[in-house]
């Protein structure tokens, strides 16, 4: 084989098939002479066919090794040189090492057989061929080291059919070598893999990943420092608007307080937490963080701009109103109070001041607690509840009085006109003025249907009409208590039909109350009588007061009795020394007008006529005794006792 052609690739098929060429021809004629592929030194090497002066790699003195023996056989013998020089010369392993140690020692004992044999028949003076095993490293490295020995003379020994089939061994197929190639290309492509995975990874080792976002900024591929300059640059344009009640919205600019960002390290802190090997997340999913932006401004230039905002001066504030309670038709309801737009500037400014440190971008003033003052009173407050309760039931309140046949009602109408109300019609609470309606109120009932204190015509049983004063007989209301009683009937929504409550009370009702049971005392005639129901059931003479006296006349008017006693003694008046100016026993006793009653007189000569005129009593009715004792058993205290002339 020529040095230009040895390394023609060819493939383990081709080289198979020179082996099996070789074979037959050893066959064909056992007696040829083979030749040892190491015996020419570096002589020999110069007379090469190109001129070589010397060789270029181990492979080119096993080319030349091949082109000897070649032209000494006569044949071309294929040497696992050209095999190799085909791609398919595996690197050495322990256990090919060991084998070609093997197959080398059974060869050096084959030799040494051959070389006493060859002794033995010294007449045949033939040479020994030297069979090289296929793929013996051992051989191969032998020839290396005697590539400059030349070769000693070669002897030439018999060799039969049987030895020669065991001398040359035919070279193993491969196997699996298409699976150890894909094994090979496999680690080279994983290890290829592991080494672009961690790059990538050592990247990632101060970048955040693919699809992350802080507050909004898309931070792929950038570091902390990165991130953070887009988050100051995203600062510089910052501003916060301002939204007040009865106000336009106003705008304070980062610039007018000197807004920026300073760095916390919570971005670091994000990145931190990243796991660099984690990279290829950062492709398959979007991670969004909100970090706070910590950021400084000038607290005086806020205090300053908040000042200067609109809703801060002075025409701009409007007071609060209270709520309040107002009548709306017949029912009293409450009216809710108004905000009104008085700003609290220290409230404000912490409400803004809050608002630019959590970087936000706009507020409402109006929305927030305590930037605004309030009002005092407002709809949820029990106490108006319970006064909106109260009027409510002024409204509902009814009381009827009765005045015998007629009636008089009180009610929310009448009520209503006493309460106060102002320009709003916000209703004035008035207790005081409240209570003062009531009592006038009562009082125009005494003056309209009492009859103690007034003058009433009188039909006399002689058939004269005399008008009687009645001091003390008669309607007369209570007014203290029926003041007390009406205003908690009003204050509770009473509804209720009664008399008022009387001191005094008559027989009958109306201008005429004396009615038709009552005592007639005429001190013209000094007779009385006794009308039980318009009928006179008793009657008598008497004897008056002595009308010489004016101490001692009988007074005219309408009485009534105060009690009866029996016997008894009358006095008079006491005197210093302490004697009454009389005393006089008396068995039937019954006053009616202070000290004046009736009473038996069993000293009067006799009854009626004139005798009053000059023999009269000292202001009482005298009657004899048959008669008082009559009166005595039928009278009653409620039956008045008319006296007139």
């Amino acid at each position: 084989m020529s040095k230009d052609n040895k390394h023609t690739q060819g493939s383990p098929g081709d080289f198979e098939d020179k082996i099996d060429a070789a074979m037959a021809d050893l066959e064909a004629d056992p007696d040829e002479e083979f030749h040892d592929g190491d015996f020419y030194d570096e002589d020999d090497a110069d007379q090469s066919e190109d001129g070589d002066d010397s060789f270029d790699s181990w492979e080119d003195e096993e080319a030349s090794d091949g082109e000897e023996i070649a032209e000494d056989s006569g044949e071309e013998y294929p040497e696992e040189e050209e095999y190799a020089q085909d791609g398919y010369e595996e690197e050495p392993d322990e256990n090919s090492q060991d084998e070609a140690e093997e197959e080398a020692g059974e060869y050096e004992n084959a030799e040494k057989e051959a070389e006493k044999a060859g002794e033995e028949s010294a007449s045949d003076k033939e040479f020994q061929v030297e069979l090289i095993p296929p793929h013996s490293h051992q051989n191969r490295s032998a020839r290396r080291a005697n590539k400059s020995a030349r070769p000693t003379k070669i002897s030439y020994v018999p060799i039969s059919e049987e030895e020669l089939d065991e001398k040359i061994t035919p070279i193993p197929k491969k196997k699996h070598k298409g699976l150890k190639v894909t094994g090979i290309v496999a680690a080279i492509l994983a290890v290829t893999a592991g080494c672009a995975y961690g790059a990538v990874s050592y990247y990632y080792s101060d970048k955040f990943f693919e699809g992350t976002y802080i507050n909004g900024i898309n931070c792929s591929n950038k570091t902390a420092y990165e991130v953070e300059q887009l988050i100051a640059s995203s600062v510089e344009d910052y501003s916060i608007e301002v939204a007040a009640r009865n106000q336009e919205t106003q705008t304070i600019s980062g610039s007018q307080i000197n807004y920026r960002y300073m760095s916390d390290g919570e971005v670091l802190n994000l990145l931190k937490q990243q796991k660099p090997y984690k990279w290829v997340c950062g492709f398959m999913e979007t991670r969004s963080y909100t970090t706070q932006e910590n950021v400084t401004f000038d607290k005086s230039l806020l205090q300053s701009e908040v000042k200067a905002l609109s809703c801060a001066q002075a025409e701009n504030q409007v007071e609060p109103e209270n709520a309040y309670v107002a009548l709306d038709g017949s029912e009293f309801t409450i009216v809710p109070e108004t905000e009104g737009s008085k700003l609290k500037v220290k409230e404000a400014y912490k409400a803004l001041d809050a608002a630019i440190s959590g970087s936000q971008t706009s507020i409402d003033l109006g929305s927030t607690p305590d930037v605004y003052a309030v009002a005092a009173v407002t709809s949820d407050d029990p106490t108006l509840q319970a006064t909106k309760d109260a009027y409510n039931n002024y409204t509902k309140a009814s009381i009827t009085y009765t005045f015998g046949d007629q009636t008089v009602t009180l009610d929310g109408n009448t009520l209503k006109d006493w309460l106060q109300f102002d320009d709003k019609g916000q209703l004035v609470q008035d207790d005081a003025s409240f209570t003062q309606h009531i009592r006038d109120y009562v009082a125009q009932l005494a003056s309209e249907h009492d009859t103690v204190g007034t003058t009433r015509s009188f039909n006399t049983t002689s058939g004269r009409t005399v008008s009687v004063y009645g001091s003390a007989y008669g309607w007369k209301i209570d007014q203290e208590s029926e003041v007390a009683q009406l205003t908690d009937e009003i204050r509770t929504g009473t509804q209720t039909t009664r008399e008022p409550i009387y001191s005094m009370r008559a027989n009958a009702y109306g201008y005429n109350d004396i009615g038709s049971t009552y005592i007639e005392v005429d001190m013209t005639d000094q007779h009385m009588y006794y009308y039980q129901s318009g009928s006179i059931i008793f009657d008598s003479d008497i004897v008056s007061g002595d009308i010489r006296y004016d101490d001692r006349a009988t007074p005219p008017g309408i009485f009534t009795l105060y009690y009866k006693k029996s016997p008894d003694v009358l006095r008079g008046e006491k005197k210093p020394d302490g004697t009454y100016e009389y005393e006089t026993p008396v068995t039937y006793w019954m006053p009616f007008n202070g000290g004046i009653g009736f009473h038996d007189a069993t000293w009067q000569d006799y009854f009626g006529g004139d005798r009053y005129t000059y023999a009269g009593s000292h202001g009482c009715i005298n009657m004899p005794l048959d008669a008082a004792a009559t009166l005595y058993s039928i009278i009653d205290t409620n039956v008045p006792i008319v006296c007139f002339y």
